[in-house]
């Protein structure tokens, strides 16, 4: 075997019901993606079947279980609010 291969090391414990909102908008109508997004490394994003509820850069040093509370937090918001959290997006100028 040659090549680099990525030290494998324990993930750190996640309790049950860690991420509420993201599971009700999974177990509903919704769905979130990670990955890259266009130019952006690495995204998080969460929408139900009527709208966008949040755009999220992940922010330099920050753990993918860092970016899942923040899109948790913002699936929270947006629900409550009815407006997107968009990190990606510039504001339009009107």
């Amino acid at each position: 075997m040659s090549g680099s291969r990525r030290k494998r090391t324990s993930p750190p414990a996640v309790s049950p019901g860690a991420f509420p909102n993201i599971e009700l908008l999974i177990d509903g109508d919704g769905d979130i993606t990670i990955g890259r997004f266009g130019p952006i490394r690495c995204a998080a994003t969460a929408a139900n079947e009527d709208q966008c509820l949040a755009m999220l850069q992940r922010r330099h040093g920050e753990s993918l279980l860092e970016l899942l509370q923040r899109l948790d937090e913002a699936i929270a918001v947006a629900s409550e609010t009815g407006e997107c959290i968009d990190e990606i997006n510039p504001p339009s100028n009107q």
